[in-house]
């Protein structure tokens, strides 16, 4: 310890914090015996309570988020040396005498499919594409699994992009709930649409068919079909706003904490939309986008009949719908995601899976297409997107394949 002396000849040590140990700071201080709790040495696990969410390499930074924001639980003190911060807590041990029981942050996350979904994204079908999907059980809005590739970070949570035709679900059951239409309605499909002065058509492989119905038109896929129908019956006197209101009062769109501090970026489908975006909106294209996250929440609300709010967390809180989706549209649109599943554009990948129901998506960004997919089974709901894939059952397909089949 430094020794000064002051001008009248007194002598004293030259104190500060760091003379107990380097590098400690005014506000820290020192406890020797029994080991406070130290977030340092604590775990995120998944809901078996013992696997580590640090081997699976996609939730690495999503564990040192939780790690970081939430209280671990279930861990015994040992004893040694450590450093506490100005209110107490535990900041590093220095010194271990006796281990104690590391301490736990239980997730909602299931190791089995979390594995899958990591291998899922990594399929050789991807061919390298970047890509990300979160499965969700369906009935609770646990997180049970997310998974990416790519270096722009996690497009599973944080991926914003149009979402294509699985915005459908959505369309349709706006008109369902707001125009009283049914699946049998007509929705005529027409190889080109003109609203708003701009043009629309439909993918490749989508034949004309002008005796259409809601659900043949979902079932191929047809975009001019929900161009129709949606700016005839949702788009009153320059008012775009139905599609919006149906996903934030029904879909249960907005702002989400899914626990642990972890961020996710919200979707959007603006209220007050212009041009040709008044149209596009109805097949998941121009300003709408959305995550993968939201569009197995989407998937999940059909199923369970009702909105549940993902989370990562078990018990944190979970926001609710406006409104519960009526069980006639829910009925509805199960009926018209099964024919999807069994006959329609996810059938060469979902055909033969038993109680599946499912909406494909392809939707265009600057120079190339993005493959989207969500669907369900009797246990989960999950949502895949692929950038740059051809289409959303050439890619996010068999990414969403493993998963329901591993289920």
């Amino acid at each position: 310890m430094a020794v000064l002396q002051s001008t009248d000849g007194q002598s004293a040590v030259r104190w500060n914090n760091s003379v107990l140990y380097p590098g400690l700071r005014d506000d820290q201080s020192l406890t020797a015996g029994k080991l406070p709790a130290d977030a340092s040495t604590a775990e995120v696990v998944a809901s078996d309570g013992k696997t580590d969410l640090t081997t699976f390499p996609s939730l690495r930074d999503i564990a040192a988020t939780i790690l970081q924001n939430a209280k671990p639980s279930g861990g015994s003190t040992g004893t040694g040396v450590a450093v506490l911060n100005a209110n107490g807590d535990g900041v590093k041990a220095l010194q271990v005498f006796a281990k104690g029981r590391t301490a736990k942050i239980k997730t909602t996350i299931d190791a089995h499919l979390q594995a899958v979904a990591e291998s899922a994204v990594k399929d050789s079908p991807l061919q390298d594409k970047p890509s990300g999907t979160v499965a969700l059980d369906w009935r609770s809005g646990h997180i049970l699994a997310i998974a990416h590739t790519g270096a722009d970070g996690d497009i599973a949570i944080n991926g914003i992009k149009s979402p294509g035709s699985t915005m459908k679900i959505i369309t349709s059951a706006a008109l369902f709930d707001k125009a009283s239409l049914t699946p049998s309605s007509p929705a005529p499909c027409t190889n080109s649409l003109t609203a708003n002065s701009q043009t629309f058509h439909n993918d490749p492989g989508v034949t004309a068919n002008p005796a259409a119905t809601i659900a043949q038109a979902f079932t191929v896929s047809c975009n001019t079909s929900f161009i129709k129908d949606g700016f005839h019956y949702l788009v009153n006197n320059g008012d775009a706003s139905a599609l919006h209101d149906e996903a934030v009062n029904v879909f249960g769109m907005g702002s989400w904490s899914v626990g642990g501090g972890v961020a996710t970026t919200d979707p959007s489908i603006p209220a007050d939309l212009q041009g040709g975006d008044q149209a596009a909106q109805f097949i998941g294209q121009g300003t709408v986008t959305a995550t993968p996250l939201f569009m197995a929440s989407v998937a999940a609300t059909v199923r369970n009949v009702g909105f549940a709010q993902p989370i990562i967390l078990p018990g944190e809180h979970q926001e609710t719908a406006p409104q519960q989706i009526s069980g006639r549209t829910a009925c509805y649109l199960q009926s018209m995601m099964r024919g999807v599943a069994t006959s329609g554009t996810a059938a060469p990948r979902l055909g033969g899976l038993a109680s599946v129901g499912a909406k494909t998506g392809t939707a265009e960004e600057a120079d190339h297409t993005n493959g989207w997919l969500t669907a369900y089974n009797s246990r989960i709901a999950v949502a895949a997107l692929v950038e740059g894939g051809s289409s959303g059952v050439d890619s996010a397909g068999y990414v969403v394949r493993h998963l329901l089949t591993e289920s």
